[in-house]
């Protein structure tokens, strides 16, 4: 059990600190095929939506995916993103 406390004053909020990450590794998740299966319109939604978030690194993978896929692909990752920043 924790016997410990929190200092809540210099604490940083999640989102400001892990959500870029968070949504950096989603993107390399489908990229990779790690589910078994390469989504590159999944991948693309979340490596513009971590570029989004401050993750600079996130652009040039989107570019390499966006390499790879067709206009309409292309298309729907970006409505998808903006559903998704919508509703979050």
């Amino acid at each position: 059990m924790f016997q410990g406390s929190f200092d809540l004053d210099a604490a940083t909020p999640v989102q400001a600190s892990g959500i870029p990450d968070l949504l950096f590794e989603r993107g390399l998740y489908w990229a990779s095929g790690r589910s078994g299966v390469v989504n590159l319109i999944a991948a693309h939604k979340w490596f513009n939506l971590a570029a989004v978030k401050g993750r600079s690194d996130a652009i040039q993978m989107r570019r390499e995916v966006a390499e790879l896929m067709s206009e309409a692909e292309i298309a729907a990752a970006q409505r998808e993103a903006r559903d998704w920043m919508s509703t979050h």
